[in-house]
C-alpha cells in the first residue's frame, strides 16, 4: 500500500520526500559548550537514512549562559558552525531536510548567577533576547540548514512569556494575549529579517495544562500573531506532551483537534505531533483535515527506520509502547533497544 503520508509534499516552505517530520527530541548528549559528539551526528544520520522527510534537531541554545537543561546543543558562537555544517552534510546526503530548533530555556543577564523571568527584564534585556535568536539563525544559515524553528512551547522561555500565568507585565509586552505574544513575534520578525532565505517555523503549545496558563483560545491568538509575524509553519504540541498509554488506534493524535481548528484560522502550514503510532490513523488524519504533516518523536527513538518501513508498504504500527523510559536512559535512547545491545 502507498500511504498518503509517504508521498512528497511541500511543507512550510520545504520540499520534503514525505509528510513525516522528526519532532525535536532532547538527546542530552552535548557538552557544556554545546559541542556535539560523534554519537549524536551518527544518530541524526541514522534518522535521515531511516526515511523521515524532515528533521527538527533537539533544542539548540541561542545563549551560551543558558543552563536550563544539561546536554543541549548550542548555536551561540561562530565556533560551533563547522560541526553543525557537518551535521547538515550528513543528513542531506541521506535525502532529508533539517532545521535547528532555536531555543532559550531561561534568560541569564550577563554576569547573573540566576535566570530572570520576563517580568523582570529591561528593554535592553528584551532586545538582547531577540538578537540572540537572530544571530543564532544567521549561524544556522551559515551551516547550511534548510529552515529554523523557534521554540515557543514546553515551558521554555518564550512559552512562558506568552502565558498569563507567567507573564504579568503591564506594558506592551503583557496585559493582553497580543501583548504577551509580542516578544515571540519580535523574535520571529528579527529572524526573518536576518535570514530572509530560510523558512521560519514555530512550535507552540495548544495548552499549558496548568492553572492560569495558555488555553486553546489563547493559543489560537498566539498562532495568528505568529502568522502575521511571518512563520511558514506551526507545529502544534502542548506542555507535558509525552503521554503514556498510547497504542495503535488508542489515544493517537491527541493534539489533532486543535491542529485542525488552527488550520482553518491561519495561512502557514500546520504540523501536528502527539502520539502517532499507526499508518492507518495517520493517513486518515491527513486525508480528513488540512494538516500538512505529522511529526514523531518517541516512535523514532524506538525505530529510526520506521518511515522507510512504511514507505516499503508495511502496515504494522510503531513498536513504541509510550513507556517514557527514554527520559531516564543515557542519550535518551529507547530502553528496549538498550536491552538488545546488552543481550
Amino acid at each position: 500500500m502507498q500511504w498518503k503520508m509517504m508521498k512528497p509534499a511541500r511543507v512550510g516552505g520545504l520540499d520534503l520526500r514525505n509528510r513525516l517530520v522528526r519532532s525535536a527530541t532532547w538527546e542530552a548528549m552535548c557538552d557544556e559548550g554545546g559541542h556535539m559528539p560523534r554519537e549524536l551526528l551518527d544518530l541524526y544520520e541514522q534518522l535521515a537514512e531511516g526515511g523521515v522527510g524532515g528533521i527538527v534537531t533537539g533544542f539548540t541554545g541561542v545563549d551560551g549562559d543558558d543552563r536550563w537543561f544539561d546536554g543541549m546543543a548550542r548555536l551561540h558562537s561562530d565556533s560551533l558552525v563547522s560541526e553543525h555544517a557537518e551535521l547538515v552534510r550528513r543528513v542531506h546526503a541521506r535525502g532529508a531536510k533539517i532545521m535547528p530548533q532555536l531555543a532559550l530555556g531561561g534568560y541569564w543577564p550577563k554576569g547573573a548567577a540566576d535566570p530572570v523571568e520576563v517580568g523582570r527584564m529591561s528593554q535592553a534585556d528584551l532586545d538582547r533576547c531577540v538578537r540572540m535568536f537572530a544571530d543564532a539563525a544567521c549561524r544556522a544559515q551559515a551551516a547550511g540548514y534548510d529552515a529554523v524553528q523557534v521554540h515557543v512551547a514546553h515551558g521554555f522561555f518564550l512559552s512562558r512569556t506568552v502565558s498569563a500565568a507567567r507573564n504579568r507585565r503591564t506594558d506592551a509586552y503583557g496585559v493582553t494575549q497580543h501583548g504577551r505574544d509580542k516578544l515571540a513575534c519580535d523574535v520571529v520578525r528579527a529572524v526573518r529579517e536576518a535570514v530572509p532565505e530560510l523558512p521560519v517555523w514555530a512550535k507552540v503549545n495548544c495548552s499549558d495544562f496548568e492553572p492560569g496558563g495558555l488555553v486553546p483560545q489563547d493559543a489560537l491568538v498566539l498562532c495568528e500573531d505568529l502568522a502575521d509575524a511571518g512563520v511558514s509553519a506551526i507545529e502544534v504540541s502542548g506542555n507535558g506532551t509525552s503521554r503514556g498509554g498510547v497504542r495503535a488506534g488508542r489515544g493517537e493524535g491527541y493534539f489533532l483537534p486543535f491542529a485542525e481548528e488552527l488550520d482553518g484560522r491561519v495561512g502557514p502550514d500546520v504540523v501536528c505531533v502527539g502520539g502517532w503510532r499507526s499508518p492507518q490513523v495517520m493517513d486518515q488524519a491527513l486525508a480528513q483535515t488540512g494538516v500538512a504533516a505529522l511529526s514523531l518523536s518517541r516512535p523514532l527513538v524506538r525505530e529510526p527506520g520506521l518511515p522507510a518501513r512504511w514507505a516499503a508498504g508495511s502496515d504494522a504500527p510503531s513498536a513504541c509502547v509510550s513507556c517514557n523510559a527514554c527520559y531516564r536512559t543515557p542519550g535518551h535512547a529507547c530502553i528496549f533497544n538498550l536491552r538488545k545491545v546488552g543481550e
